[in-house]
């Protein structure tokens, strides 16, 4: 049998920045849901939201401590994603390496498969 392929990987960066996230927000939370929306020159952004209650057709990522659910629209987009955490000079924020995407536009906003 060949192991399929993860979904989403979640680096110790990313699970640590959800952590905080999670516990900053004031109120219990399931974790947190990405999904995909049409958005951007090259037609595709990632979306990242506080989830209270796990949806039926959810994928469940649990890793390193956090939950990551994974909307069931975006789930084929994002097969074999890693989802980092990264703190710069000038800027911070969840970065997503996916093998999938065919091209980004310019400002990184948004991506094609």
């Amino acid at each position: 049998m060949i192991p399929s392929k993860a979904i989403l990987t979640i680096t110790d960066s990313a699970a640590e920045r959800v952590k905080a996230l999670l516990a900053s927000r004031g109120k219990p939370s399931y974790g947190v849901r990405i999904g995909i929306r049409t958005k951007g020159c090259s037609g595709l952004s990632y979306t990242l939201e506080f989830a209270d209650e796990k949806n039926p057709y959810d994928e469940e990522i649990e890793d390193k401590g956090v939950v990551v659910l994974v909307d069931p629209k975006a789930t084929m987009f994002l097969l074999g994603t890693e989802m980092d955490y990264v703190e710069e000079k000038l800027s911070s924020g969840f970065t997503f390496k996916n093998p999938n995407e065919k091209g980004r536009c310019g400002c990184g906003e948004s991506f094609h498969v």
